[in-house]
């Protein structure tokens, strides 16, 4: 059975509510815009707000490349009280009294959560043991081994420090979990700590342009038509090759272009590498582009003999020959 909907192809940037899973944002956001196909990019929890890239149509076949992406987030912590799962929704499993701390004391125990560091992922996360999610063994009373993971915060500031409650800003690599991060800062300070607001402010590189669903539901309102032109004009989506802004690109000739969306191998020229070095460009995912419309195409991946393989192409029911 063919999905229901609309062909909409590119990237809707959700500032996604409280009390809602990513998934039940998902398929409203998914009605709303009467979009045939969407997914999101990693989940935020029902108690944590902010950024949440849904892709719509195409554009899911390269979410892949924001999962893996770098995140940054506004949280909230208070001191002296830990819970269950790290955060409000939790129940109080420890109260102690906080110790009386200067700015200068709170940046010099931050310091030592900044860089490359260990973290222990909670037992209420959606990482899975023998295909079944953490936090399921967490509510049957199962405590599952986990191992520490390499993770990197790349930058942790102290926006605020008033009556026990820390405001952070983390900017983290993938896999980062800030409730376990405020537990063990709240552990070294000696008096525990759990979230209390947890808000998700950048993903990649993307622009900070998000909307609520009540937001979009005005705008989308006032449009007598609505297609990717239209939404984009509306700030309301943005193209699909915003998913791949880190990656190093290139530009095909129109002949390639065809080939390469029909999964044919191409053959390079040395002229076409541009400034990049060819040991830069070898065994890694390379964005491309067609040379006389500058369309987003696909991701090719090139060997050492200049021999260019698709690896994942837009739809040629987007492309014909005309096109280029």
């Amino acid at each position: 059975m063919k999905n229901k909907g609309k062909p909409i192809n590119g990237v809707f940037l959700l500032d996604k509510s409280l009390g809602i899973s990513s998934n039940l944002a998902l398929q409203k956001t998914k009605r709303l815009f009467q979009a045939n196909k969407a997914g999101h990019t990693g989940s935020l929890d029902p108690l944590a707000t902010g950024m949440l890239p849904i892709c719509f149509g195409e554009a899911t076949k390269f979410s892949q490349f924001l999962l893996d992406a770098n995140k940054r987030y506004t949280t909230v912590a208070k001191l002296g009280i830990k819970t269950t799962t790290g955060d409000a929704e939790g129940e109080i499993v420890k109260e102690c009294a906080v110790p009386l701390l200067t700015v200068e004391q709170l940046n010099h125990i931050l310091e030592k959560f900044r860089g490359e560091i260990k973290q222990v992922p909670s037992m209420y996360s959606a990482l899975k043991h023998q295909g079944k999610a953490l936090y399921k063994y967490a509510r049957e009373g199962q405590i599952i081994e986990r191992p520490a993971r390499d993770i990197v915060v790349h930058a942790l500031t102290l926006n605020a420090y008033q009556d026990n409650f820390l405001t952070l800003d983390v900017y983290c690599s993938k896999g980062t979990y800030v409730r376990n991060l405020v537990e063990d800062i709240g552990d070294m300070i000696g008096c525990g700590a759990h979230v209390v607001k947890l808000h998700r402010t950048q993903v990649a590189n993307l622009p900070a342009i998000m909307h609520s669903l009540a937001q979009a539901e005005a705008i989308l309102a006032q449009l007598s038509t609505v297609d990717e032109k239209v939404l984009q004009e509306n700030n309301l989506l943005l193209p699909v090759d915003i998913l791949v802004k880190s990656l190093p690109s290139m530009v095909v000739t129109d002949r390639q272009s065809v080939d390469l969306l029909q999964g044919k191998i191409v053959q390079l020229e040395e002229t076409q590498l541009n400034d990049l070095t060819q040991d830069a460009l070898i065994d890694v995912p390379l964005a491309l582009y067609s040379q006389n419309t500058a369309k987003f195409i696909g991701i090719g991946v090139l060997n050492t003999e200049l021999l260019l393989r698709a690896k994942r192409m837009m739809s040629q029911t987007h492309y014909d020959s005309n096109n280029f």
